[in-house]
């Protein structure tokens, strides 16, 4: 009789009894590690950003969307998944302060946890102005290579992340983006970039929220293309 595979927590094999004669009247079975040559879990390409109520993002400022500890903690939790950051340059900027040791310093316990995730991801820079640069475990491209991004989902453990809204609408018009995490703040801004291309129809599926007390609203949204 044919039996399900035991998982042995190694990566590309499994533990299986293999029947190989017959021993008093009956099968005799010996414990086998082979390998198996399957195609292993994508990893998410997941985007998450704060939005207006009316579906904007602040263009270079970012006080109207700061979080709470409350919140803060909320992020962490989300962000301890992701493996590699992908950020063009103007979110990378912003991003870049939470590898300062005298900014972190400064900060509350909750954003010190939040600096100890990011600052433990990798980082992809696409941009054309900056000639280099300088967190930790940060690598700078020119180009948003669709295809590149395609293969990262293949070969990563964990999940990535693209942040801002330019970049994030070049991936999702490639069809790569899995998950979508929206942080709405309970304001509009009336102006702004747009958190969404303008020019791109997206079916979601709503499968997580949840509220906060002062008013902010968490959203996650499955990409049913990719389902």
């Amino acid at each position: 009789m044919n039996q399900a595979p035991k998982d042995l927590g190694l990566s590309g094999f499994c533990f299986i009894e293999i029947p190989v004669g017959v021993v008093c009247g009956g099968l005799r079975s010996v414990p086998v590690i082979y390998e198996l040559w399957y195609k292993p879990t994508m990893a998410k390409l997941i985007y998450v950003s704060p939005m207006s109520l009316d579906g904007y993002l602040g263009d270079g400022e970012y006080e109207w969307s700061a979080p709470n500890e409350e919140f803060m903690a909320h992020i962490t939790e989300l962000m301890r998944s992701v493996g590699t950051y992908l950020y063009g340059r103007k979110m990378y900027e912003t991003m870049a302060v939470w590898d300062s040791p005298e900014f972190v310093s400064s900060m509350g316990p909750e954003d010190q946890e939040f600096a100890k995730v990011w600052q433990a991801a990798n980082k992809v820079v696409y941009s054309k102005s900056l000639s280099s640069v300088a967190t930790g475990k940060s690598t700078l491209e020119k180009n948003f290579d669709t295809n590149a991004v395609h293969e990262m989902k293949k070969l990563e453990s964990k999940d990535i992340s693209v942040g801002g809204a330019n970049l994030a609408a070049q991936a999702i018009q490639a069809g790569l983006v899995d998950e979508y995490h929206f942080f709405v703040v309970p304001m509009t801004l009336g102006k702004g970039i747009p958190v969404l291309p303008q020019n791109q129809s997206i079916k979601l599926d709503l499968i997580e929220e949840r509220r906060f007390s002062d008013g902010w609203l968490y959203l996650r949204y499955q990409n049913l293309l990719l389902k």
